[in-house]
């Protein structure tokens, strides 16, 4: 169904920002001392913006609020925001004194046991959601040191759907205290042009709201600002309170010259479908209403408010019944009767004559109004060219008759046959919504929560004012065949009139020259068959003009809309189908880095914050599931002033001799492929192993091929876990179970006895309790170097808790051991001399030179003389260096 959604952007800002504790003053008068406007409990709130871009429908919305500690001591501050269920959190930042802490999606399952332990200690998360009628709450606090300043940045994307012929972006703004430069800013640009544009608030009289707003739009672009003064934001003319305290509407429209409207920007396309002036194709409903006893009182007094709305408003070309259950199934009419004046004055009767009794019986109740609809048919009791409909209403779950859920989907299923949609409503909160949701989207309908509120039979007249009147039946959208990779939905049962049918994909071939789509439906008539033709040279001048506002929006435009069809289908699937679907939208998820029910935004928070991590999630209709994101904890690294050992370069290994306040290094020369032991404690079950790359060719002025580590290996066999880590990303499997993370993201991954924390695009931290720290390092090259390849160096941080049976090329040295160097002379290389060491009674000629440690700086390094041990370090390590070889890194 096209049109049967909620507003598009809703957006509570619950204070911009909340000081903790903070109480409103009635006045501006504070006895001795006033404070300035704005400050509350120390904390000032200097600025606060929503920042809305919308390019053909998709809006990237960006919510900025910055505060500074006018306090002397440190003080908690809170930042809320309320958003659209439908849309997803693509991002947030936390910003203090400068320095940024960045949110990360990552799989919801991957960090389930860090999270629960983070709880069992005490630090739970500061970042919650919490689902509400239409919106969903993020929430983030942070403890702010005197006089520093606070930005928070969240961003969020969604697809703004066309609803009663308007697109709607509804912001709820409720900052808390006066803000100085408080600013809403919409632009919005439409290739179709925009039509209407419009924009009111209602805690503001028109007079004052026009000196605040200004809204224009002509052709392509229209401009929406809010920009309140303080003097504006005042309750009162002396109050230091805000009256920013309601909803903030934007709405508009698009010019319809042409039915359809088709955009490609960088191989992707999206085509929007919402004809005009079409007759309304006649309807067969049946509501299908609980009457049980939990309907008693307000809810039945508001649903049967509704239904006689209903009736003022219904077609005459339309045929209606009504069925109601509870133990047992009554109905008005025994068939569909022609909603003639007669027959809906007698209907409004029967509705005003309705009682609560009984249980329920929803299958029953729903056979019998579809095998109404079946029978009309079959009979032809009904217009040829006419559509049917099923709406259902409930407020509990199935306690009579047939009452398993899975058994009455499958009869109502079977029943249906996939003729006409099914349309759930529940009503309050105390019915399985899931399986409502469930039974609606197999049947090509969808389901709705009725909130128990005042405005209830206006919530339910108003779904059906959006399917009351239907311009097509069996629309399908067609392209060239194989020209066309990764369709959304493209055939619906129904369009309806003041929604839009949106189908994104991707072109097989970026350089055709035209573009031809079809989009065929049946009318109250005819059928139709609408075509648009798209001049690929015209849509590059236009997409010149779009990259103002919003450059790969049609790509995620198209990743929204098949994460959103993915996830409704996956409601629906069972076993490995489900399987399937939900790999594919995470897959997804984490590539256009949005927040979904597969998802988690990970937030890792300052060292001095008592909770240094907060997650975000995606919460659904249905029951409240135990919390269970993604979660970590900051656990900052510091290179020790200890004891030092690692591989990096070509291979270089290097170790520190503390007694000596010298080092020495060795070389490891294998070809590319080969598997070393660099680290085995058979006492704490650690393991470390390296593979050896190459470069992507042999480099015209090197004599030797240069080697280094393209693969790191970490397992610890108690714990059943093991980490491959290599340039492209880091992978840890606890048992069976794998998760997965990019070099991209800055994330914490922790479990009993095991910290992970990978640092963007410089190195990943690997702490097993305290006592062993492990740094892989990330050395990475201009991609398109001829020669040159990404690679990794492992640093060994801290080992007091290995034991004394540790052995390997880099194990060995973690015990003292002692060296003489003696008789030092020049060398072949004038600037590098040579001696003699005697070592494991061994005596070697060694050469003076230095190699690097990368752990504080990738780029350049900290220079480290030492002792360099020529032929693979032999004398030096145990052995020869090919005892070190393993068959494969685990």
């Amino acid at each position: 169904m096209a049109s049967a959604q909620w507003p598009c952007l809703l957006l509570v800002l619950s204070s911009g920002l909340v000081a903790s504790g903070f109480q409103k003053s009635p006045s501006r008068s504070l006895g001795k001392r006033s404070l300035p406007d704005g400050v509350v409990r120390g904390i000032e709130v200097y600025s606060t913006k929503i920042s809305c871009k919308v390019t053909s429908r998709f809006a990237h919305n960006v919510v900025t609020t910055r505060a500074v500690n006018r306090a002397d001591t440190a003080k908690e501050v809170s930042f809320d925001v309320e958003l659209p269920k439908t849309a997803f959190i693509t991002n947030f930042t936390l910003t203090i004194d400068g320095v940024t802490y960045p949110g990360n999606v990552k799989e919801k399952e991957v960090a389930k046991k860090q999270y629960e332990k983070a709880v069992s200690q005490g630090k739970t998360a500061g970042l919650v959601k919490a689902s509400g009628r239409k919106l969903e709450k993020f929430t983030v606090s942070v403890n702010v040191a005197a006089g520093s300043k606070v930005t928070f940045e969240l961003t969020y994307e969604e697809l703004l759907k066309r609803h009663k012929g308007k697109y709607e972006m509804f912001l709820k703004v409720q900052p808390k205290q006066l803000v100085k430069h408080f600013e809403i800013e919409a632009d919005i640009f439409e290739p179709q042009g925009i039509s209407s544009l419009d924009a009111e608030a209602s805690f503001i009289t028109n007079d004052l709201l026009g000196s605040a707003l200004t809204k224009s739009f002509s052709g392509k672009k229209g401009h929406v600002s809010f920009k309140p003064s303080l003097d504006q934001q005042r309750s009162c003319p002396t109050c230091t309170d805000s009256l920013l305290n309601g909803d903030f509407t934007i709405t508009y429209d698009v010019n319809r010259e042409s039915p359809a409207n088709v955009q490609i920007v960088n191989g992707y396309f999206v085509h929007f479908f919402a004809p005009q002036g079409l007759p309304v194709v006649p309807k067969n409903v049946v509501f299908v209403i609980d009457v049980s006893g939990s309907m008693y009182g307000r809810k039945m007094e508001q649903t049967k408010d509704a239904l006689l709305r209903i009736l003022e408003d219904v077609n005459e070309e339309d045929h209606l019944n009504f069925i109601l259950f509870s133990g047992q199934v009554t109905t008005w009419k025994d068939s569909l009767v022609r909603a003639t004046p007669e027959n809906t004055q007698e209907a409004r009767a029967f509705v005003k004559s309705i009682k609560d009794q009984g249980m329920t019986n929803i299958n029953d109740g729903l056979l019998r109004g579809i095998s109404m609809l079946n029978k009309a048919r079959e009979e032809h009791r009904v217009p040829e060219r006419s559509t049917s409909i099923v709406i259902m209403l409930t407020d509990g779950d199935a306690n009579v008759g047939e009452s398993r859920p899975e058994k009455i989907q499958e009869n109502v299923r079977n029943a249906i046959g996939g003729k006409f949609p099914l349309y759930n409503l529940g009503f309050g909160n105390n019915l399985n919504y899931n399986f409502l949701e469930s039974m609606a989207l197999e049947n090509h309908g969808l389901a709705r929560r009725i909130y128990e509120d005042s405005d209830a039979n206006l919530q339910l007249q108003g779904f059906y004012d959006e399917v009351a009147n239907p311009l097509l039946t069996g629309v399908e959208v067609e392209y060239p065949e194989n020209a066309i990779l990764d369709l959304t939905q493209n055939a619906y049962q129904h369009l309806y009139d003041g929604s839009e049918i949106v189908v994104a994909g991707r072109l097989v071939d970026q350089d055709v020259n035209s573009f031809k789509a079809d989009v065929k439906g049946h009318g109250a008539i005819n059928d139709l068959t609408f075509t648009e033709e798209v001049d690929m040279n015209e849509m590059e001048k236009a997409r010149r003009e779009q990259d103002y506002i919003f450059g790969n929006y049609i790509e995620r435009l198209w990743a929204y809309l098949t994460i959103e069809q993915l996830l409704e289908k996956r409601k629906k699937a069972r076993g490995e189908e489900k399987e399937n679907l939900t790999a594919q939208a995470l897959d997804l998820s984490l590539k256009y880095h949005f927040v979904t029910p597969l998802t988690s935004m990970v937030v890792t928070k300052p060292e001095d914050s008592e909770d240094q991590t907060a997650i975000a999630d995606k919460p659904g209709e249905g029951p409240v599931d135990a919390v269970t994101p993604s979660s970590a904890y900051l656990t900052s690294y510091q290179p020790p002033q200890t004891p030092y050992y690692y591989v990096d370069g070509d291979p270089h290994f290097i170790i520190q001799v503390p007694e000596k306040d010298d080092a020495i290094c060795f070389n490891i020369d294998e070809a590319p492929g080969t598997v070393l032991r660099l680290i085995q404690d058979p006492v704490t079950g650690l393991t470390v192993n390296g593979q050896i790359i190459g470069e992507k060719r042999d480099s015209p002025d090197s004599k030797a091929t240069k080697t280094y580590f393209g693969k790191v290996g970490i397992a610890r066999a108690p714990m059943d876990l093991r980490i491959e880590v290599t340039p492209e990303k880091v992978a840890i499997w606890n048992g069976a179970a794998q998760s997965i993370f990019s070099w991209l993201d800055t994330v914490t991954v922790t479990q009993d006895g095991l910290s992970v924390r990978i640092n963007r695009k410089k190195n990943m931290v690997v702490s097993f309790g305290d006592g062993v720290t492990f740094v892989v390092v990330l050395h990475q090259v201009w991609k398109k170097h001829p020669v040159h390849q990404d690679f990794l160096g492992f640093y060994v941080a801290d080992s007091r808790r290995m034991s004394a049976q540790t052995h390997g090329l880099l194990g060995q040295f973690l015990h003292p051991f002692d060296f003489k160097v003696s008789d030092v002379h020049p060398g072949s290389d004038p600037t590098k001399p040579d001696a003699t060491m005697v070592v494991k009674n061994h005596r070697l000629t060694v050469t003076r030179g230095s190699q690097k440690d990368y752990r504080k700086d990738v780029s350049t390094g900290t220079k480290v003389a030492c002792w360099f041990v020529h032929n693979n370090g032999q004398g030096l390590i145990d052995g020869v260096h090919t005892d070190y070889i393993v068959p494969d890194l685990f």
